[in-house]
């Protein structure tokens, strides 16, 4: 649905930041300042809204996550809202907390984060103590911040208790956003095999659909989820987002490698994937596909993995033992760097397990691709194929059938016409739909009835 953004009011700006404890970052990012005046609660002069947001994975571009808030609140902020983001300590964000709470202010918007370290690779119930903990955490400014609309992003679910407590407390409206089908995801992915989880689970994702005003979905897939579980909630689907500036193309790169790659790249097709490595990602197709290249003889291709997660050392393990000199593993990267790569790449892959949920997902290196100009080589099967064969910017196939995969991989290579023409659709696309400007300005309009 499109969204209307409110009239700009006179620009009042963020003031200092202030709040309780104190503190601010090491390695600050972009425009952040610490928090003075520790004592008192945020003041704003004349905001068109107070946004209040609970999301846990709050990041910035020097560290290796997605950056939505970061550059929706600060885009939120120029156009005079008070933004405050209460978030946790996830390992890829570039937050170093200097207390228990730490408060600082980045372009803008302040920022509350509870020294809570939230992990891929940590295992299921300290992930679970640790969403709970947080949501406890949370509900306390839910009740207390000055507030004129509330914004809860999911997953985990568990973000909804804040959000729900404002709500019901205090009469706040509720933006709920479904970043990921849950409980749905968990349950497919065997990660919640109680029968009385899954209803408890099910009921609570029930209650903040229907608490909410709108509820935004990151896919048309999401959107379909959302109004399976309530069929009258207003749903708006808002993607993930495509930063144009930082990705661009006329930047350059092209044949020239990024600072630290391995020199077995040179005069090479570099096929990316950058992303987390986790139980829901192919990793080990990754490896498959590495080694049906190998087995074709495609010398001149070279996969290149940027990022960490639950499944790397297996794969790297799987790689070695394979002799997979073709598929190279380059860590955790700032987004900097990430932009780098996609500007070497000749295509980047996006690759998930075969469960329907998945299908459904809003992945940040489809968006960095297509920012890129870059195709996409995609293996779900949902919204994500549409879109690259309606717009001619990529290719799919089954998830799993790496034959499939790497014929498509190196007639792309082989055929750089086809491959620069499809990479000029991707940069169209992303410029015409799916701008941090566009969707930041969609999302805005939501903060009023």
């Amino acid at each position: 649905m499109q969204a209307t953004p409110p009239p700009r009011a006179r620009r009042g700006g963020a003031g200092p930041c202030r709040g309780g404890g104190s503190g601010g970052l090491h390695d600050r990012p972009p425009g952040a300042v610490p928090c003075a005046l520790a004592h008192r609660r945020p003041t704003w002069r004349d905001p068109v809204a107070r946004v209040l947001v609970f999301y846990q994975y709050y990041c910035t571009p020097r560290g290796a996550w997605g950056t939505r808030y970061y550059e929706f609140s600060r885009r939120w902020v120029r156009a005079g809202h008070a933004v405050t983001i209460v978030t946790s300590i996830y390992d890829k964000s570039d937050l170093t907390p200097t207390g228990f709470v730490t408060r600082l202010d980045v372009e803008g918007a302040h920022i509350i984060a509870f020294d809570l370290r939230l992990s891929n690779k940590h295992g299921m119930a300290r992930r679970l103590w640790t969403f709970l903990l947080y949501s406890l955490l949370g509900s306390w400014y839910a009740l207390t911040l000055p507030a004129d609309v509330v914004v809860a992003s999911s997953g985990p679910i568990s973000i909804g208790v804040p959000g729900l407590m404002a709500r019901w407390l205090r009469g706040k409206p509720l933006i709920f956003e479904v970043r990921d089908l849950w409980p749905e995801g968990a349950i497919q992915l065997g990660l919640l095999p109680s029968r009385l989880g899954r209803r408890v689970a099910h009921a609570f994702e029930r209650l903040c659909y229907r608490s909410a005003r709108v509820v935004v979905a990151l896919s048309p897939g999401m959107a379909e989820g959302v109004n399976r579980v309530a069929p009258r909630a207003r749903v708006a689907v808002i993607s993930n987002a495509a930063d144009l500036e930082l990705f661009d193309p006329a930047r350059g790169g092209g044949e020239a490698a990024p600072v630290g790659a391995p020199p077995d790249l040179n005069g090479r097709s570099v096929v990316l994937y950058a992303g987390t490595l986790g139980r829901a990602n192919s990793s080990t197709e990754i490896v498959d596909l590495a080694t049906e290249l190998k087995a074709r003889g495609a010398d001149d291709v070279r996969i290149a993995v940027l990022g960490d997660g639950y499944e790397r050392p297996d794969m790297e393990r799987l790689a070695r033992a394979r002799g997979l000199e073709n598929l190279v593993f380059l860590g955790l990267q700032p987004k900097a760097a990430v932009a780098a790569w996609h500007a070497r790449a000749a295509l980047t892959l996006c690759a998930f397990k075969p469960y329907p949920v998945l299908a459904t997902c809003s992945p940040n290196k489809l968006f960095d691709s297509l920012s890129a100009g870059r195709p996409v080589i995609n293996n779900t099967d949902g919204w994500i194929r549409d879109l690259l064969e309606r717009h001619d910017c990529g290719m799919s196939y089954p998830a799993g059938d790496v034959r499939r995969a790497a014929e498509q991989i190196v007639a792309l290579c082989h055929d750089p016409a086809r491959r620069e023409a499809m990479g000029r659709r991707a940069r169209a696309l992303a410029e015409t739909e799916f701008s941090l400007d566009h969707l930041a300005d969609r999302f805005a309009g939501l903060f009023t009835p």
